[in-house]
């Protein structure tokens, strides 16, 4: 069954264990030739199976090293090839074209050609827009993403970069992703990006590994400022459990963005999110929050939305109250406040169009807030870190969390959660206003 908020995207017959992806970019002409090879588990039986694949031409496919006839249609690809259970296939694809945005519900989607580079903002269904892909967040895979592109930039992708290659005026770079990760966190930055560790400054050293990638001319600025995440890294290891991989980093674009973009095992700011005030602070630590709920504990439907935002919302005013900016029971009486004013929606079926409207981030963050206040801190915070252990690098579901509120907190007391997430009206504030 296809997910009712993107019903064209995505395959419930096969499964993607792994994507090789193997790109030839040039900047100038913004001209992609790439090599995609999946190694596809079938869950079902079919004749044929659909790739997600938008605004580029394929060539050729082959499946397990034979030639396979295929069908073009806008947004897809159809192999005419049998899938059986149990029989994995490699499918490999050749493709070339001028990528650009998918145009949706939710504005432009997917590959972004900057004045200098490229940017890819995936959510929710923009991988298709510059590889072929099972593209539902249900489907988590590894991936190995190679680059060949002019050597004036740095191509960032996925999770660790293991080998660099110059070749004339060109450099292939090559990116390991081994922890399985949904298809529209897929990223790839290409600017003239400087690369290096991000230093604590006046900070305690957080043990992840972090890391800087932008100009020479932001390198100052943004290492001054983003050197607050290693207290942030460390205060949500202590909230949320072990940050879920092996390294985090940021990337500063040249160019402005109107949103932050959380991908796999990084983040994307633009420049006029780097600076010292709450507004830039609360977005670094809202997708720094992702990497745990989003990420690494992924949705399974697109309708549970705010397991990613109302989670990562609450997160920026657990950051603040961590420093004495502010209680989160200040932060959240300000937004019920706003809420109140406003027409609501069902937090877990807000529908397509506002699935990232900010009020599920901000009922989201209010549901939790009301079942801190109902079972206390030490139950509440041992109930996220059950989470992200049960769930860590998996697919879940709200049902799966008000089953493990009631495991951790207690037999009933998932009852506090269920006006929240399954009315239309905004509940009473916890506790009381005063």
């Amino acid at each position: 069954m296809t997910d009712p908020y993107l019903p064209q995207s995505g395959s419930t017959s096969y499964k993607v264990a792994h994507y090789d992806l193997r790109l030839d970019y040039h900047t100038a002409p913004n001209r992609l030739n790439g090599i995609a090879t999946l190694e596809i588990e079938p869950l079902e039986a079919v004749s044929s199976f659909k790739l997600d694949l938008s605004g580029l031409t394929v060539t050729k496919v082959y499946v397990n090293g034979k030639t396979a006839r295929f069908k073009q249609s806008p947004g897809q690809v159809t192999v005419r090839s049998a899938l059986t259970p149990g029989k994995p296939v490699r499918a490999e694809v050749r493709y070339n074209g001028n990528p650009a945005p998918a145009m949706g519900t939710w504005g432009d989607v997917g590959w972004e050609e900057l004045e200098e580079g490229v940017l890819v903002a995936g959510q929710p269904n923009g991988a298709s827009t510059w590889f072929p892909c099972n593209d539902h967040p249900r489907n988590k895979s590894t991936f190995t993403i190679t680059i060949l592109s002019d050597s004036d930039y740095a191509s960032i992708a996925n999770g660790t970069l293991t080998s660099t290659r110059r070749k004339a005026s060109r450099t292939e770079w090559v990116w390991d992703c081994q922890v399985p990760m949904a298809t529209y966190l897929a990223t790839v930055q290409i600017g003239p990006y400087k690369m290096g560790p991000l230093e604590p400054g006046q900070h305690r050293p957080s043990r992840v590994p972090l890391a800087l990638a932008t100009s020479e001319h932001n390198w100052a600025k943004a290492q001054n400022f983003l050197s607050l995440q290693h207290q942030m890294m460390n205060v949500f290891e202590d909230l949320f459990g072990p940050y879920p991989f092996d390294r985090y980093g940021v990337v500063v674009t040249n160019e402005h963005l109107e949103i932050p973009l959380e991908s796999q095992p990084l983040s994307i700011l633009g420049p006029n999110h780097v600076g010292r005030s709450w507004e830039a602070e609360r977005l670094v630590a809202h997708e720094l929050a992702h990497q745990w709920f989003g990420n690494s504990v992924s949705l399974t439907t697109w309708s549970d939305i705010w397991l990613n935002e109302g989670f990562a919302c609450y997160s920026e005013w657990l950051w603040a109250e961590s420093k004495g900016h502010q209680a989160a029971s200040g932060h959240a009486k300000r937004h019920w406040g706003l809420l109140k004013l406003k027409p609501n929606l069902i937090l877990t079926n807000p529908g397509a169009p506002d699935m990232f409207d900010d009020r599920v981030y901000k009922k989201g963050a209010l549901a939790l807030h009301a079942l801190r206040h109902h079972v206390g801190d030490e139950k509440f915070f041992t109930l996220l870190r059950t989470w992200t252990r049960t769930f860590k690098h998996a697919n879940a579901t709200t049902t799966d969390f008000l089953t493990l509120t009631n495991q951790v907190c207690g037999e009933g007391t998932n009852a506090v959660l269920t006006p929240w997430l399954y009315e239309k009206s905004l509940p009473p504030f916890p506790g009381g206003l005063f």
